[in-house]
């Protein structure tokens, strides 16, 4: 069958999408020809920018465990939380508590079925579509206000999703974070990664503007780097968790938030290029 043939209503198979995209990078199969050829016209400007998928999945992993085993979360919001591959954020979360609660939220029409699919057997979990830089879309959506409890804290995962936006909606992330933060319980946590602009005329400097033209070039929704001031900004005041014993906070890069253990050698191109940070509300 054709890409157009197997698309489900309401999508495109010509316009590419950030999530399937980052499927493919993730060896899934659930993307159309034009996801595979936006990942070779990224990758011919950086060889191993599937990394950058795969260093994430592995960050998420590590956040989940935080909040679930360490700050005891038990209600999660995964916002452009991309198709459903391992590990996903229930499956790390209800190893601490079978009962904790996860929303996924994305806007892709594909992430949405295969979502839907995929969560039916799970009570706990639910999936919604809809745009988390339209926050009331999801903070007053009957299913979001009915499966958790806003009188207990909540974890909000911006993983590499708040840089997925234009040149004239640079302002878009801010606000999105800022609603979300603001309508939060006290003790519930935010965690961005984002695209970094290193800012420092360094090789990676031009890696990531060389990524970022691509990306504006192609048919996937625009991407817009930021420095490690303008990803704090993000947070809007929120104390940030230090990422390893003995150090201050602040935004870090992937491979030096609370590392599984120690880094071998010196970090990759697609390690560096991505910045995390991880805020509690008071």
């Amino acid at each position: 069958m054709t890409d157009t043939l197997t698309a489900p209503p309401g999508v495109s198979p010509d316009q590419s999408s950030a999530a399937r995209v980052y499927d493919y990078f993730l060896g899934g199969k659930d993307n159309y020809e034009i996801d595979r050829r936006v990942a070779r016209e990224l990758a011919a400007v950086m060889p191993d920018v599937a990394e950058t998928a795969r260093v994430n999945r592995h960050l998420l992993t590590r956040v989940c465990r935080f909040l679930a085993f360490q700050a005891g979360v038990r209600q999660y919001i995964d916002c452009g939380s991309g198709m459903p591959t391992s590990e996903n954020v229930h499956q790390i979360v209800q190893r601490a508590d079978p009962t904790a609660k996860v929303i996924y939220v994305d806007y892709d029409p594909v992430v949405a079925s295969h979502g839907r699919a995929m969560l039916d057997e799970n009570e706990f979990t639910e999936y919604v579509q809809a745009d988390f830089f339209d926050p009331p879309s999801i903070l007053e959506h009957p299913t979001v206000q009915r499966h958790l409890d806003w009188g207990e804290p909540i974890a909000v995962l911006f993983l590499l999703a708040l840089h997925h936006h234009c040149d004239d909606q640079r302002e878009k992330p801010a606000a999105a974070t800022k609603e979300f933060i603001d309508r939060l319980p006290s003790g519930s946590y935010v965690a961005i990664s984002h695209l970094l602009d290193p800012h420092d005329g360094s090789e990676d400097e031009q890696t990531v503007q060389a990524l970022v033209d691509a990306i504006h070039c192609g048919s996937m929704k625009n991407v817009a780097a930021r420095t490690r001031k303008q990803i704090r900004e993000l947070f809007h005041g929120l104390e940030l968790i230090p990422s390893a014993r003995g150090r201050d906070e602040g935004i870090v890069p992937v491979a030096e938030w609370w590392p599984d253990g120690p880094l071998l050698g010196e970090p990759t191109v697609a390690q560096r290029i991505v910045a995390v940070g991880v805020g509690k509300k008071p």
